[in-house]
């Protein structure tokens, strides 16, 4: 054995003598440190923006901020309405949907409000042009003149498929919101006055169904979702661990002093958060579900030594320094490499990840320190008793693996062409998996946003906004004719587009007015044909519009450019990337260059989402696994086991992603996070289990299949444990209301289970390959497991 790994076990065993001898200072000093901490988790509070999906680099969100300065934000609350006979153009109705829009102006922040009552109706008059509320009073209204509005609402581009569906059983009332963003509360605010509008009908009119959907529902609902995780995936992964640690360890002192490991960890942790600013979203709020899982591993590799130490003779204290010395090393090197894969998630696009990436590790790191202070001191208070046992007795468990590796070493090739065929096979399904980031599906139907979302979706029209800016060759250029009858073309081809619900654009205002103008006949919708009467007609219908409705959220101050809105209906990632090249092709064939538009909003936004992280996240793949061979090759002091480690560690990855595409095919933005955070978590059990290989081969002088073998039955149980609890603690994420945070759980559990199975039969194999047995060597098949 080496002089460093001597060092190394001696400085082990005289840390742990240490702790033990001064074991209440120790408790003290630990819990105190954790605390002071942890106190830093009372500046921690959640964030209520999707925008903090998206950094400041992200030039999507660069894109939509710019727009948004030119026109107005794009925050909004739509009320979705629907009576139970169906019949939107009734009195009763009528009168609701004008309390709604009424009492919709009593909403913090609020800036403007449309429905089917305030629609601004435009008619002639005579000579002049009329501009009034399309519904006043619409309860006194008869039903022949509430007909007719029907008629004309129907007939109204605006308002048909947009804020009344095409069968007029449904109608919305849209809220566009201006927050100062000085104040987290300000959407909590806004959202609780939304629902207590939404209270009130539904008590007052218990026949209407009312739906409440919106940018501010999304925002507001990260919390909520973030909330309602919290309340019920920390203690389901407290059950879940208590039950299977109770099972594997069968030792109450085991599962108690593991517990204060879990628990002194996540106090670190939420306290580092509160210290580094962290805004909480559903995504950092995983990390103390995922440090609880985590900070089991180094735990649970002790105790178990700790068990076997004292069912081979050992009396407790001997057999804690035991523990502690043969696992010091592994669990240093695990540690390390499981806070470079967390860590890396700071080069993905995305901050919440950030969040995550810096919470884990800050909790890895702790989880790491209590291990083999607070837990080797805690066991040596508590009555811990394993009654010694022959090897004939063992556990099904451990003769199980024994066999495996023993398998694996007299089939070594026929094992390697069975993994390979296995890894070769699923890798090239991976390109088939499509990218979907559908923000209303974010969250599962547990939560209201969801639900509301769905209905307004089903009935009322699409709820992806596409915005397009397009801008004319000057000042005042949005009256040009020219420039009219390019934005009408562009109007109508979107309208062609299978992905579009509904088009909001000037030119239809403009066609409307140039009808008016020549007394409502028919025959001039279409654009005007001259300059300064389209300027003129523009002019008139400003100054007749009310407060709070003109046209500042579709013309720029210079009217030099005007927006469109393109709103698409239930399609996925890809359907939506497809129509925004088609669109931009669009206009760079058919428009002069100053017309190149380039497509923006929050859709466009979480379209490119998951591809941004992906590419964002291939740099911090490439160093992480740069790191972690660099530190496998200083740990086992071995180029070639140190590379040959990525084997087993790279490949459970691909074979997830591969098995993901032939059961789901789709994957969101959890996706570019797999790979590093799977790389720094499953690498831990490859570590065990060569480190073990290593003392096998020069403390006992053992040769390669005996070598395995020792491996195996030294540390092949806790290696199946751990990935075990691993399993299910990463489960316990697919309950999640969240969807980000349920497919990396799925993602995570199968690719710790896959890594479990590829380092029983491929790790082998591989140490194998080439081998030959040399005869005379020493079986050590009778040495005891505890023989370290």
């Amino acid at each position: 054995m080496s002089g460093l790994n001597l060092a190394i076990d001696r400085f082990a065993a005289d840390l742990t003598k240490w702790v033990i001898r001064w074991r209440w200072l120790v408790i003290a000093a630990v819990v105190f440190a954790t605390l002071v901490v942890g106190s830093g988790a009372r500046f921690l509070d959640f964030a209520n923006n999707y925008r903090v999906f998206f950094s400041t680099q992200n030039p999507e969100l660069a894109a939509f901020e710019s727009f948004q300065q030119t026109y107005t934000k794009n925050d909004n609350f739509l009320f979705v309405l629907q009576p139970k006979d169906g019949i939107v153009f009734g009195p009763e109705i009528a009168e609701v949907i004008e309390r709604v829009t009424d009492e919709a102006w009593q909403i913090p922040f609020n800036i403007r409000v449309d429905s089917i009552s305030n629609f601004q109706h435009s008619w002639a008059n005579g000579d002049d042009l009329t501009v009034e509320d399309l519904i006043r009073n619409g309860a006194e209204l008869s039903e022949e003149l509430l007909l007719e509005k029907r008629t004309i609402a129907l007939a109204e581009p605006l308002l048909r498929d947009n804020l009344i569906s095409a069968d007029a059983d449904t109608t919305g009332v849209n809220v566009v919101l201006q927050y100062p963003e000085e104040s987290l509360t300000e959407v909590p605010e806004a959202v609780e006055v939304a629902r207590a509008i939404v209270a009130g009908i539904e008590a007052d009119y218990p026949d209407i169904t009312i739906a409440l959907s919106g940018i501010s529902m999304l925002n507001n609902s990260f919390a909520e979702s973030g909330l309602r995780d919290l309340a019920t995936l920390t203690p389901a992964m407290y059950a879940v661990l208590l039950v299977v640690l109770t099972l594997i360890l069968r030792s109450l002192a085991g599962t108690f002093a593991t517990f204060i490991v879990i628990i002194l960890s996540t106090i670190a942790t939420m306290g580092a958060a509160g210290f580094m600013g962290v805004e909480l979203t559903p995504v950092s709020m995983i990390a103390p579900t995922i440090i609880m899982t985590l900070a089991i591993a180094d735990s649970v590799h002790i105790l178990i030594s700790l068990r076997d130490a004292m069912r081979a003779g050992m009396d407790k204290i001997s057999a804690l320094i035991e523990a502690i010395r043969v696992n010091f090393l592994a669990i240093g090197i695990t540690s390390i490499t499981t806070i470079i894969g967390f860590l890396a998630l700071n080069f993905s696009d995305s901050p919440p990840f950030n969040h995550l990436g810096n919470m884990t590790a800050v909790g890895i790191l702790a989880a790491w320190i209590v291990s083999i202070t607070i837990l080797p001191a805690v066991v040596s208070l508590l009555p811990v008793k394993f009654k010694a046992i022959e090897k004939e007795k063992r556990g099904v468990g451990s003769g199980m693996i024994e066999r495996i590796a023993d398998t694996v070493i007299a089939r070594y090739r026929a094992t390697l062409f069975l993994c390979g065929g296995a890894a070769i096979a699923l890798t090239a399904m991976v390109p088939t998996i499509n990218l979907d980031d559908q923000w209303t599906k974010y969250f599962d139907t547990r939560i209201e946003f969801r639900r509301d979302s769905d209905f307004a979706m089903a009935h009322l029209g699409g709820l992806y906004p596409i915005e397009f800016s397009l801008e004319a060759a000057e000042v005042g250029g949005v009256s040009d004719p020219a420039f009219l009858e390019r934005l009408g073309t562009f109007t109508a081809w979107l309208r062609t587009q299978p992905e579009v619900t509904h088009v909001y654009s000037l030119a239809d205002i403009m066609m409307r007015l140039n009808k008016n103008m020549h007394g409502d006949d028919e025959a001039y919708y279409r654009l005007p044909e001259d300059r300064e009467l389209a300027a003129q007609y523009l002019l008139l219908y400003e100054l007749s519009l009310p407060y709070g409705l003109d046209l500042n959220d579709r013309i720029n101050i210079d009217k030099s450019a005007t927006r469109i809105t393109a709103t698409l209906g239930d399609v996925s990632t890809v359907e939506t990337r497809a129509f925004l090249d088609r669109a931009q092709e669009w206009l760079q064939q058919n428009t002069p260059t100053h017309m190149h538009a380039t497509p923006t909003g929050a859709t466009v936004m979480f379209s490119y989402i998951a591809e941004r992280n992906i590419v964002s996240m291939l740099q911090g793949n490439a160093i992480a696994i740069i790191l972690i061979s660099a530190i496998m090759i200083l740990a086992l002091r071995s180029w070639s086991l140190g590379l040959l480690s990525l084997i087993p560690n790279a490949i459970p990855i691909l074979m997830t992603f591969g098995v993901w595409a032939i059961l789901v095919g789709i994957v969101g933005m959890a996706a570019a996070t797999v790979a590093a955070v799977s790389l720094g978590i499953i690498v831990d059990n490859t570590v065990h289990l060569l480190t073990k290989y290593q003392r096998g081969l020069r403390e006992k002088g053992l040769s390669v299949p005996n070598a395995i073998r020792y491996a195996y039955r030294t540390v092949g149980m806790a290696v199946a444990v751990n990935a075990v609890v691993l399993a299910f603690g990463f489960a316990v994420l697919t309950l999640s209301t969240f969807k980000i945070n349920n497919e990396l759980g799925m993602l995570m559990s199968l690719t710790v289970l896959i890594a479990l199975v590829v380092d029983f039969l491929l790790l082998p194999a591989l140490l194998m390959f080439g081998f030959h047995a040399k005869k005379g060597e020493t079986d050590v098949a009778a040495q005891p497991a505890s023989a370290a």
